[in-house]
């Protein structure tokens, strides 16, 4: 795996992965997220309706939280976890945990990391953790870390042996992965602990450059407990001392402003948990990045619309429901049919109507009982081709499956779109802008 870096603008690295998979074969542009799985397959959506989004990246995140369990069975599969989840091109990266699901804290001691999976903890020693990941032959792994988030003013001590743990579990993994026959093609990523400790961040850096791994993983910045401020400059610290040559990954990040923040400080790439966070929240991603529009086009593109009529039909595999049939019925005479009724759609949208949050609206919310507008002006997603803000407040309302399906579709198509504006802003020169649009829907 090769990294070319074609610019850095402002701290900000636009370039292309080369040679990547275990054929080398691949490329992957960064900035850029990967695509993020849960028990190997995106959330809500089959092969198919994946393939209805544009722009999907090529490396696919596997969090071993969720796979641990299957172990065994793909020990005797022996194809390795491409093929097993129908996805034998894709390049496959197998982290820890699970970003959208924190694990409790307090379980990791010197010889062991726990993961959570559906059926309880799961404790791993190095030799059971390398013996998962040859069985699942990922394209690259996140070696085993003592990554629990370190609220801040967490004791020395702790944040040390966070440190320490960590580079142990790296020497461990390392013996067994130099020695795999497996996993000669396979690139294990070396994980940067230290709480919000300078020295002990610097510290973790500059041992862990020591060892021959493929890449570099910021770890313990997921959550709120850390404020903006120092969480940026320690990033910016960890950046600075790491080699131009090899990627730099994040774990936790995940809002448009706080991934550009990163972006300046070096990062390259990003967990995609966060339009599947977004979509069990029932929120659709309607922050605008296109910095090209000129002001007036811009200024208008901000202001949400909630009532514009649309004669479009709404088409599901649950109802073939027309607008002029929805409006005739009303929407309360649908959820009776579906044994919900108006106590029941108060409860849900309670404490959410009209709210709005940075970045995405709220689907549950009364507002868009009537407004048949899609979720975007000019999003041309499947989702809002074919559907509008009223259907998938019912389908919300109702608990449809629906639901989770055409906004996932919305959400990661927005998303991706999201991360190929900020290539074209690098290229273009123009990350500035792209910035001060993206902050001024932060409020």
């Amino acid at each position: 795996m090769k990294l070319i870096l074609s610019s850095v603008v402002n701290g900000c690295r636009c370039g292309k992965l080369t040679e990547v998979g275990r054929n080398g074969s691949k490329s992957v542009d960064i900035p850029g997220c990967l695509l993020y799985t849960r028990t190997g397959t995106a959330p809500h959506l089959t092969h198919d309706t994946l393939s209805l989004i544009e722009g999907v990246p090529e490396p696919v995140h596997l969090t071993l939280s969720t796979l641990a369990e299957h172990h065994e069975v793909l020990e005797e599969y022996k194809e390795g976890i491409g093929k097993f989840i129908g996805m034998p091109d894709s390049v496959l990266y197998c982290s820890l945990h699970d970003p959208a699901n924190p694990c409790p804290s307090g379980y990791n001691t010197n010889k062991t990391v726990s993961v959570w999976g559906g059926g309880g903890r799961i404790e791993l020693t190095s030799s059971k953790f390398m013996a998962i990941q040859q069985a699942f032959k990922p394209d690259w792994y996140q070696c085993m870390a003592d990554g629990e988030p370190l609220p801040p003013g967490a004791p020395r001590k702790r944040v040390k042996k966070s440190v320490d743990r960590t580079l142990g579990f790296l020497d461990d993994c390392l013996k067994v992965h130099q020695n795999s026959e497996v996993l000669k093609n396979t690139e294990i990523i070396g994980v940067v602990e230290g709480g919000d400790i300078l020295e002990e961040r610097l510290r973790s850096v500059r041992e862990t450059i020591k060892r021959p791994v493929g890449g570099f993983l910021l770890d313990g910045f997921q959550g709120a407990d850390m404020p903006d401020d120092p969480k940026l400059n320690l990033i910016s610290s960890v950046t600075t001392e790491l080699p131009e040559d090899k990627p730099r990954l994040i774990h936790g990040i995940g809002k448009p402003d706080e991934v550009l923040e990163c972006i300046s400080r070096g990062v390259d790439l990003f967990e995609g948990f966060f339009p599947y966070q977004m979509t069990e929240q029932g929120r659709a991603l309607t922050f605008h990045f296109k910095y090209k529009m000129d002001p007036e086009t811009e200024e208008k593109s901000l202001v949400v619309p909630l009532h514009q009529m649309q004669d479009q039909q709404l088409t599901s595999a649950y109802t073939m429901m027309t607008i002029e049939q929805c409006e005739e019925n009303h929407t309360h005479s649908m959820l009776e049919r579906n044994g919900c009724g108006d106590n029941e759609i108060s409860n849900k949208a309670s404490g959410s109507e009209g709210k709005m949050t940075p970045f995405t609206i709220d689907l549950k919310s009364e507002q868009f009982r009537a407004d048949f507008s899609p979720l975007v002006e000019d999003c041309s997603c499947y989702s809002c081709k074919n559907h509008t803000r009223a259907y998938l407040y019912h389908l919300l309302v109702t608990n449809e499956l629906l639901a989770g399906v055409l906004l996932m579709i919305h959400n990661l198509h927005h998303y991706f779109g999201f991360f190929q504006s900020i290539r074209d802003a690098l290229r273009d020169d123009k990350i500035q802008q792209l910035k001060e649009l993206i902050t001024k829907q932060k409020v």
